[in-house]
């Protein structure tokens, strides 16, 4: 029997504004959940790109090695969690942390839905360049089921990655009696959002759980036929023993300015990181976001959402990095945002136990009018592309 698929109010979940507007600087548009635009209309992550540019990051970087000096073990305990999936950012902070900042970390990866040949590469080739590192791999079985349920109910199938991603580093500190966890940028105020941390080096636990689990815990998902117990591992710990342990997040990207391309070289040099060999669907990069098959569907999501894909992304914090024209942006916005990721395609059918009728009710009932229309021959378009 096939599972109904209700029509979303996407503009009343997330809080969108009716009216499509583009920065005037980048690529993004006002669209992006939590993104403000001032008088100018200049998103919030161009504005703290052009800040950062006057930021006094020598007095950034001695506030990094007091909070070292505060965290440090002299026993040859671990003293600080990293999560890392072997990627380009975590790879950076981990080595710097290590051999800048004499920390010993303990790394930490939630494995992805399905690996790519790459992806597990670099993870294998970041272990192998000197650090210690924990892969937390969930059943498989509740995995699968998630992903679905998460694909149909809240159109993101990365769900089940992000809770774990967030939330099993919080667990692996408080087995191991570590209470720094050092994240790489602050997305909210690289990429454009809760503006509200922008000007501090942490974010706390609850500040965590809003911004990026859609306002859906994993234990709702008990609600949904999946046993609670087998929820636990996508978690986060209790608050009151997190608190007990003086568990504090903090982000690199406040110590140290944050340049994801930089990022790309220094991983490079320093861990063996390798790049895609060909282009990622939906964008024109090859160095981000290569561990899991399925991160094509996560950005497709995003496209069918907010009308921003994976190349409006690339390609905003691109122009914001002064790496590309804001001209050269659109062009490749044109050129492949919303690119459709059929690399995985039925890999992904099969993960989810849906076939290709599922797959596009449960896509179309994420289309917004506020974005959407059908030309005349009957095919989705953007109502407010860019490039018009």
């Amino acid at each position: 029997m096939k599972t109904k698929i209700e029509k979303k109010n996407v503009l009343g979940l997330y809080s969108l504004p009716t009216n499509v507007k583009f920065c005037k600087s980048c690529t993004i548009s006002n669209q992006r959940p939590r993104i403000n635009f001032d008088e100018n209309g200049i998103c919030s992550a161009c504005n703290f790109a052009e800040l950062k540019k006057k930021l006094n990051w020598k007095k950034r970087e001695e506030e990094l090695k007091k909070l070292c000096d505060r965290f440090r073990k002299s026993n040859g305990e671990y003293d600080i969690i990293i999560p890392c999936s072997g990627g380009k950012d975590g790879s950076m902070v981990a080595h710097q942390m290590k051999q800048d900042y004499g920390m010993n970390p303990l790394c930490v990866t939630w494995s992805p839905l399905r690996y790519t040949e790459v992806g597990r590469k670099n993870l294998d080739s970041f272990i192998a360049s000197g650090f210690n590192h924990i892969l937390g791999t969930p059943s498989p079985i509740v995995t699968k089921k998630l992903t679905e349920l998460s694909f149909k109910t809240i159109g993101d199938p990365f769900q089940p990655f992000i809770y774990g991603q967030y939330n099993f580093p919080l667990t692996v500190a408080l087995n191991f009696g570590v209470s720094l966890i050092m994240y790489g940028e602050n997305g909210e105020v690289e990429y454009g959002g809760d503006m509200k941390n922008a000007y501090k080096p942490d974010r706390t636990v609850e500040d965590q759980l809003r911004h990026y689990f859609s306002g859906v815990p994993p234990k709702q998902f008990s609600e949904m036929g999946i046993n609670k117990n087998d929820l636990k591992p996508f978690d986060a710990p209790d608050l009151n023993r997190l608190k007990k342990n003086k568990t504090e997040i903090h982000f690199f990207s406040y110590y140290k300015y944050w340049d994801p391309q930089e990022n790309f070289y220094y991983a490079q040099e320093h861990c063996n990181f390798e790049p895609n060999p060909e282009r990622n669907e939906g964008t024109f990069s090859k160095y981000a976001s290569l561990d899991d098959k399925f991160d094509g569907f996560h950005f497709y999501l995003a496209f069918i959402k907010f009308g921003i894909g994976r190349c409006t992304s690339d390609s905003a914090h691109e122009v914001r990095d002064k790496k590309i024209t804001k001209e050269e942006g659109i062009a490749l916005v044109k050129k492949y945002d919303g690119e459709f990721p059929k690399k995985y395609y039925k890999e992904f059918l099969d993960f989810c136990s849906i076939d290709d009728d599922d797959f596009t009710k449960i896509i179309d009932s994420w289309r917004s009018e506020h974005i959407w229309t059908k030309d005349k021959e009957g095919k989705w378009i953007l109502k407010t592309p860019i490039w018009n």
